[in-house]
């Protein structure tokens, strides 16, 4: 019987801001893989390779082909726990100014992607990658996706231990592992700090720290997921002990791989096979299947799942002295007239566990950022972060951990010399928005550009400096497979089409009330709204908040309290919503105003393309 457990015991110790750390090279990539890229291109190019068989192969290594144009591709850069260090930070930089459009893209699962590379050139931007240690490997297909962890892991008051070793270690595991090659659909792994950081109930697998009995564990999830039809996870039981935190994970890639359809791609993602089996029936074969597991896997392959060798190669810093920290914005109130730097420390810097500590997050609007941004942010973490390493999120922004309060104004300044001092990145304003119809095959609508907009619109509002919107979310699909996540935000936009009279127009389908937390709810559909009309949708939505909430009452709370029907005003429920939201829904002819018939970041008439999807191999 192997033997799995495992040794997390870290090193701790000051690291004062200067002094060199050392650098963790992660080697998550293997050259060969690049030169085998290369090499099928040939092929393919050479009719030696069919079109199914090339694609099969160039999304499992991460290349999708972009929209309507296969002889150019998205490729996704995998970065399990979502860490990425200065060095990885500008040779992506570099990478994007040589063979793609000079940006990157950060995605809602902790990817970074770079669009509209050409075929030819995708295994030297893989080779460029591999110096970094970095991988697209599986980032793509029916495999293990990239592994999330939460960006709060690590700093968060509320863990119980730090997840990311486990995040990583687990990562390492299933990379180029025979028995996830094949899957019958891609498979996704989240790893949270707490019951509400890290999408624990929306992933195949979600799992959060846990302890009982002085012994670290897991709270695991099964069976979550958003797209066309989704479902919050079930709990497995109430405590997984780290010793069965592999098997688990074996136990169940082992069930999908042998009983998920491989028929139907519309509903062969694992959480289809929970809902048709049935809960009980599935939790009795993983607890089955986890027994065979434990009693048959070798010592061997065991210790791949090797934690201590995924803690960081760098001491973490300890707390400073809590005298320094003097950081009266982060709880009073701003206004829109307040000082750009009190405006952004209010909506962007939360204080870690660790005292004299502070997390700052970077704004990036749906995700983008320049090349001279990431080289120019790479030098502000060398400089002012002591853990030396930046965390994707899940919104789409980055956050910098462990700096402290004396260095917080000149961090922000380096951000403001490259136009990435924006506030808003923990609030309303900081909206959420998938790669739309910019690169996608699926796409109905800009999403990508929607996001950008309400963005820019809310901070030109000052929504940002509202504390009652502050723990409501904006989140935007182009099409229903939700990689917006539209169905768990506070008001979710999901992009679709609408006949008008004779012609076409971009709408979305609005949904209410869905969130991520402990107690995860699916946003409800409201209504359709036309894509030009969105941003004065949610403004009239805030407006009619406003006027019928009680004192204490967030927008995200009032909103959960009009789905319920309970609501105290003149809208009590879903119906009445819609009946004051009625009139912004009605457009002219579109001789009269053909501005609503075309989408954002598009003057021609809107037409609803689509091609087949690249979601699977």
């Amino acid at each position: 019987m192997a033997d799995y457990n495992v040794n997390t015991t870290g090193n701790t110790g000051p690291i004062q801001k200067g002094v060199s750390r050392p650098k963790p090279n992660p080697k998550w990539g293997r050259e060969e893989e690049s030169e085998m890229f290369a090499q099928n291109v040939k092929h393919f190019r050479q009719k030696k390779l069919s079109d199914d068989d090339f694609r099969r192969f160039r999304l499992q290594h991460g290349a999708y082909g972009s929209r309507l144009q296969m002889n150019y591709s998205m490729i996704r850069i995998k970065v399990p726990s979502g860490e990425v260090n200065p060095e990885q930070l500008e040779k992506i930089a570099s990478l994007s100014e040589a063979f793609s459009i000079g940006s990157a893209h950060v995605s809602t699962r902790q990817n970074i992607q770079l669009h509209w590379v050409q075929l030819e050139d995708v295994s030297e931007v893989m080779t460029g990658l591999v110096e970094a240690g970095l991988t697209t490997r599986e980032a793509c297909g029916n495999t293990v996706r990239n592994v999330m962890c939460s960006h709060f892991a690590g700093v968060c008051p509320d863990e119980k231990f730090d997840a990311t070793p486990y995040a990583k270690a687990i990562a390492r595991f299933f990379i180029r592992n025979p028995m996830c090659q094949n899957l019958p659909r891609k498979f996704k792994i989240n790893f949270a700090c707490c019951d509400n950081h890290g999408l624990a109930r929306i992933a195949d697998i979600g799992l959060i720290p846990e302890i009982k009995d002085e012994k670290r564990g897991f709270k695991i999830y099964l069976g979550g997921g958003l797209g066309a039809a989704s479902f919050i996870g079930h709990l497995v039981e109430d405590f997984t002990p780290e010793s069965k935190l592999l098997p688990t994970c074996m136990a169940t890639i082992r069930l999908f791989d042998r009983h998920g359809n491989r028929e139907n791609m519309a509903r062969n993602r694992m959480r289809y096979l929970v809902h048709e089996v049935g809960w009980d029936k599935f939790q009795r074969l993983v607890f089955k299947e986890r027994s065979i597991v434990e009693m048959t896997t070798a010592n061997y392959t065991s210790k791949l799942f090797d934690v201590k060798a995924e803690e960081e190669t760098r001491p973490l810093p300890k707390a400073v002295n809590p005298k320094m920290v003097k950081l009266p914005m982060l709880n009073e109130r701003v206004t829109l007239e307040s000082p750009a730097y009190e405006r952004w420390l209010h909506s962007n810097v939360v204080p870690q566990k660790q005292d004299g500590y502070f997390t700052a997050f970077v704004t990036l609007a749906a995700g983008d950022i320049t090349a001279n941004q990431l080289r120019i942010l790479a030098g502000a973490i060398r400089e002012f972060s002591a853990e030396g390493t930046a965390r994707n999120t899940p919104q789409q922004n980055l956050a910098i951990r462990y700096i402290r309060a004396v260095d917080l104004p000149d961090f922000y300044n380096r951000l403001g010399s490259i136009g990435l001092a924006n506030p808003g990145a923990l609030t309303i304003a900081s909206a959420v928005g998938c790669s739309g119809t910019t690169s996608c095959n699926l796409a109905i609508t800009n999403s990508h550009r929607l996001a950008k907009e309400v963005e820019y619109k809310f901070l030109e509002l000052g929504l940002d400096t509202d504390d009652s919107l502050r723990d409501s979310t904006i989140k935007i699909s182009g099409c229903p497979n939700s990689c917006g996540q539209h169905e768990i935000a506070t008001i979710g936009f999901f992009g679709g089409a609408s006949r008008i009279g004779p012609t076409m127009a971009p709408t979305y389908t609005m949904l209410f009330g869905g969130s991520a937390g402990e107690q995860s709810e699916l946003g409800k559909a409201i209504m359709r709204v036309p894509a030009k009309r969105v941003i004065d949708t949610i403004r009239k939505i805030i407006e009619i908040y406003k006027q019928e909430r009680s004192d204490s009452e967030t927008l995200n709370q009032w909103i959960n309290k009009i789905v319920r029907g309970e609501g105290t005003g003149s809208v009590r429920n879903i119906e009445n919503m819609k009946a004051s939201l009625t009139p912004l829904m009605q457009l002219l002819p579109v001789e009269k105003d053909p501005e609503v018939y075309s989408d954002y970041g598009n003057d021609a008439r809107f037409s609803a393309k689509t091609a087949r999807g690249e979601c699977a191999a």
